[in-house]
C-alpha cells in the first residue's frame, strides 16, 4: 500500500553541516515528538510487513531502536538491538561498515538471533546502505533469514537501495 507521506516530510528538519561539514542531516525528532505523525510512521512501517511471518525485529543504534521496538510490538515479534561497538554487555560479533561521513562498527549479541529465525531490520534512514548492510551481515552470520528492511526515510541520491538490492526494502518517505 502506497501512502501519501508529504505531510510527514514536513515534520523532518534538515540540519546543515551535521555531524560533519557538507552533510545535510535529516532530523526526525520533530516527527517523533508529534503523536499523530509518530503513530502514522509506525503504522506505515508495519503495513509493509504485516503479512510476512517475522520472529525478530532488529533495530539499529540508535534512532532505529525507537522505530523497531514499536514495530516489533505491533508485529508480535521479539526485539533485537544492533549497537555501536562497546555498548553491549554480553559476548558479541562485530562488523565494520562505511557511513556517508566515515566508518563505523556495529555489534550484536551472539545469542540474539537463532538459526532460521525470520528477521526484519529497521532503521531511521537508508543512505549509502553501509549500516543496514552491516546489520544484515550480522543477522545472517548468526543464521537468521532477513525477510525485509524498513526505513522511515530513504535518501535516494545515495546508492543504499542498490547495495541492498537482494532484499525486500521498504521506505516510508523518499527524498
Amino acid at each position: 500500500m502506497k501512502r501519501n507521506t508529504e505531510h510527514l516530510k514536513q515534520k523532518i528538519r534538515e540540519i546543515l553541516d551535521f555531524p560533519t561539514p557538507g552533510i545535510k542531516f535529516k532530523d526526525i525528532t520533530p516527527l517523533l515528538e508529534d503523536p499523530e505523525s509518530f503513530k502514522e510512521a509506525i503504522d506505515g512501517l508495519v503495513d509493509f510487513f504485516r503479512d510476512i511471518k517475522i520472529n525478530k525485529v532488529v533495530g539499529i543504534d540508535a534512532r532505529g531502536f525507537l522505530l523497531a521496538s514499536a514495530v516489533a510490538y505491533l508485529l508480535n515479534a521479539g526485539m533485537v538491538i544492533v549497537r555501536k561497538k562497546g555498548k553491549l554487555p554480553h559476548q558479541t560479533i562485530v562488523r565494520e561498515h562505511d557511513l556517508e561521513y566515515g566508518r563505523g562498527t556495529l555489534e550484536i549479541h551472539v545469542d540474539a538471533i537463532k538459526k532460521g529465525e525470520r528477521v526484519l531490520v529497521i532503521d531511521d534512514v537508508l543512505a549509502t546502505g553501509g549500516t543496514a548492510d552491516a546489520a544484515v551481515k550480522l543477522v545472517e552470520h548468526l543464521g537468521g533469514d532477513v525477510v525485509g528492511l524498513g526505513f522511515l526515510l530513504e535518501l535516494s541520491y545515495f546508492p543504499g537501495r542498490e547495495k541492498l538490492k537482494n532484499y525486500n526494502i521498504n521506505s516510508l518517505i523518499i527524498y
